[in-house]
């Protein structure tokens, strides 16, 4: 039974913002039942929060939780909560008008961008309206907790709604949602047992679907960290990560400044980029007060940490209106900056905690932190700590750490040393680790495309500046330690005159590949190596640089390189003197020679002059 039906019209400023949110401000229809459960989620908190300080409330028997009814014969949507409830004068209030100061000036921005309010967030009476997105007529049935009699509001959005006295409600909130014709999928239980499970998993009261709690996850971030179990932390991550087994680390904290951020991270055991799937969504959700804003976010943490799963929640987050963008692009900077270094001190923590259980992280996701040390320079000092590389000091397949290379450092050594190579074997074999060796200097193995991009973006560690093995301008200083105090046999070198000699000879011969011969300070055994003139430019970044302009249609370009020749090297002193006997044959020696030194450093030559050449060579050799 229903009396005292009143007519009302809407606020000036009201109908303003029902066109707007009818019509462009949500993206998708989907969040009107976000926002209607979380306006319930609201009622019920403050319903609590008032029943710890008042005695003999209304209706104080009834459970606080969330119940939604469906009628798919009659089309309807209805949400019911057992909150704080609102009387006839709030009914108006909150669904009639928006009371609030500048709200003016608020609907004229937002009408030319429908982004541009914070202030109205979480309001009953802003998020209420998405109701009718889906629906072409509303009523609201309520009761306040002070046990005054109960009420009806109903409109159809156009322009006016009627209040109405409605008997034998209980305390709380009734929604119904009149369907349109092309939203009758609301009235589906599948469906909205979807949404629910999308945004609302973790609202921190039941909710029923059809007499079925639908969120029994709890919100585990929002716990004390010793109250929970591993277990508990176990089934969270595989509900929240979509994933079978146990994580591999996890780290759960909580951060005052500059907002209070609850934070709960996964790191999982796949790398599904690796695993060939492409490239993988960021797996970090992003909640306001356990409301999905934004799942798989994009702006909460950098882009190479998109491999990590889990939440993040803040009831400070400034949203937009419709909850579905983030405004104060500063303070999300801040935050995105707070959970980073927070999660990059815990990896650093756990490796020196154990270092195997680290480098089987680093295994299978140290790509990732590569990645974050070539493209944000903001945590290259903590990311710095994290990277490993295997060394001539470590065991094959065993990565160091660069704090373990600068601990071994000698006395007066100032710079680590790197150098790239497809393997191990390979690096050990080649001419740039023999002077290394000779004077028991450690040295990193760049084993991957990337990491020389990484270490020249590093540029320096604790103070030592990285530096690549096969720079031009490389300077280990003089050697005061002969051969022969090493336990080596002692070899003869060319006088200079006759180094010299070659030398201009070699630069003539090669002037079309080299821009300078030089004599060598660091080969040991080697006859040759190539280093490049360019001090930043590395033979493992011009690899990748040619192989990213052939994925682009474009010829690579080739540079003239600097070709080092070892003076003690018995090949080098016959070359010298068949230039003065059988130029020709000394060419072709000189060319061989060159291209050897390109293949040692990982670089292209055409491959038919080289066999040619070689089989002339051979033929040479055994006196075809």
């Amino acid at each position: 039974m229903t009396s005292q039906t009143t007519t009302h019209e809407f606020q000036a400023e009201t109908k303003k913002l029902l066109d707007i949110v009818i019509n462009s401000l949500y993206t998708e229809r989907d969040v009107f039942i976000r926002e209607l459960i979380s306006n319930a989620a609201d009622a019920l908190e403050k319903f609590r929060h008032e029943s710890l300080t008042v005695e003999d409330l209304f209706d104080a028997h009834m459970p606080l939780e969330i119940t939604i009814d469906l009628d798919k014969d009659k089309h309807t949507f209805a949400i019911s909560d057992t909150g704080i409830g609102m009387s006839r004068a709030e009914l108006e209030a909150n669904l009639g008008t928006i009371a609030h100061s500048g709200s003016n000036t608020f609907l004229t921005q937002l009408a030319e961008a429908a982004r541009k309010d914070v202030n109205l967030i979480g309001q009953f009476g802003v998020g209420f309206y998405a109701a009718f997105m889906a629906g072409q007529r509303v009523r609201v049935q309520s009761r306040s907790w002070d046990g005054s009699e109960g009420h009806e509001w109903a409109s159809d959005g156009s322009g006016s709604y009627t209040i109405s006295e409605e008997k034998g409600l209980h305390r709380g909130t009734r929604i119904i949602v009149e369907l349109k014709d092309d939203a009758h999928e609301y009235g589906e239980k599948w469906k909205v047992e979807q949404i629910i499970k999308q945004y609302s998993s973790f609202v921190s009261f039941p909710i029923k679907l059809e007499g079925e709690v639908v969120n029994t996850v709890q919100a585990l971030w929002t716990r004390n960290r010793s109250e929970i179990s591993e277990e508990e932390y176990a089934e969270f991550y595989k509900f929240v990560g979509n994933a079978a087994t146990d994580p591999m680390y996890r780290l759960h904290f909580s951060a005052d400044v500059p907002l209070a951020i609850n934070a709960l991270l996964f790191v999982p055991r796949d790398n599904f980029e690796h695993l060939g799937f492409g490239r993988v969504d960021p797996g970090v959700n992003l909640y306001c007060q356990r409301v999905l804003i934004d799942q798989h976010s994009k702006h909460i943490l950098p882009e190479w940490l998109r491999f990590l799963k889990g939440v993040v929640d803040s009831e400070d987050l400034p949203l937009n209106i419709s909850r579905q963008s983030l405004q104060d692009n500063a303070l999300l900077a801040k935050v995105r900056r707070v959970i980073t270094k927070r999660f990059l001190k815990y990896l650093d923590e756990e490796a020196k905690k154990d270092p195997a259980a680290y480098l089987e992280f680093w295994k299978i996701f140290g790509i990732y932190l590569k990645e974050g040390v070539t493209s944000d320079y903001e945590f290259q000092k903590e990311l710095g700590k994290l990277i490993r590389f295997e060394s001539s000091r470590s065991e094959a397949g065993i990565p160091v750490a660069l704090a373990e290379y600068v601990e071994r450092m000698g006395e007066g050594q100032e710079t680590i040393y790197y150098i790239s190579g497809p393997n191990r074997a390979a690096i050990e074999a080649g001419p740039y680790v023999e002077m290394f060796r000779r004077r028991d200097i450690e040295i990193l193995y760049t084993l991957e495309p990337i990491d020389d991009f990484v270490l020249n973006h590093l540029g320096e560690f604790e103070g030592k500046k990285l530096v690549s093995a096969d720079r031009a301008d490389l300077d280990l200083g003089e050697d005061k330690r002969s051969a022969e105090d090493q336990g080596e046999p002692q070899q003869e070198t060319m006088d200079e005159g006759s180094s010299a000699v070659l030398v201009s000879w070699l630069k003539k011969t090669l002037a079309e590949k080299v821009k300078e011969v030089i004599i060598s300070k660091r080969l040991v055994d080697s006859p040759a190596m190539i280093v490049n003139p360019d001090g930043y430019m590395t033979s493992s970044m011009e690899r990748i640089m040619a192989v990213s302009r052939l994925e682009k249609g474009i010829a690579p370009e080739a540079g003239k390189k600097n070709l080092e020749i070892n003076p003690a090297n018995p090949l080098i002193k016959r070359l010298a003197e068949l230039q003065k006997s059988d130029e020709p044959f000394a060419q072709a020696v000189a060319e061989q020679i060159y291209d050897n030194a390109m293949i040692q450093a990982g670089l292209v030559v055409d491959p038919l002059t080289l066999v040619e050449r070689n089989y002339k060579i051979l033929n040479r050799a055994a006196g075809v």
